[in-house]
């Protein structure tokens, strides 16, 4: 279809193949450190007695596909319910265990695994949180790094842009 589209059955379509790889890649990496930033704030809440530990790790989860600021969304509810539950030493722990979990994992082990696979850096990473949420607000933030992928590729296929692309 993508042939017919271009009006020329033999088109070169190879571009589209990795634009499909890339956002599955970095599916797959945002899935597999969600997935461990999520066990470690369960357990973590669960070790300070936070009530519905699974909640809080499940919404660590959910938020840490949100670049950037996934992590805080996701540490304030559970912060306010320990602080409600069971004081502000509880709290602080708590929030101290979001930040380490997210330290580690979100600022260093994400960019060298996103570096590697993908080629993008983490200030390209954080501006295009910033630019694609302020166009399309949350929905934005969800998809920034993808929508650069396919951008930055697409600016590799062009004479032109090759530059820009390199630059991403």
């Amino acid at each position: 279809k993508l042939r017919a589209l271009s009006g020329h059955p033999e088109a070169d379509i190879s571009h589209f193949r990795r634009i499909a790889s890339d956002v599955q890649s970095y599916l797959f990496i945002k899935t597999v450190l969600g997935v461990f930033t999520g066990i470690l704030i369960a357990v973590w809440a669960a070790i300070l007695g936070v009530d519905f530990p699974l909640l809080w790790g499940l919404i660590a989860f959910l938020l840490n596909y949100i670049p950037n600021i996934g992590s805080i969304l996701a540490a304030v509810p559970a912060c306010l319910l320990a602080l409600i539950q069971l004081g502000p030493g509880i709290a602080l722990a708590l929030g101290a265990g979001y930040g380490a979990v997210n330290m580690i994992l979100g600022n260093v082990i994400e960019p060298m695994w996103m570096g590697r696979k993908l080629g993008l850096s983490t200030v390209v990473v954080f501006l295009s949180l910033v630019v694609w949420g302020w166009i399309w607000g949350p929905v934005g933030m969800l998809l920034s790094v993808p929508l650069t992928m396919i951008i930055k590729i697409l600016l590799e296929d062009s004479e032109d842009y090759h530059v820009v692309a390199m630059m991403l």
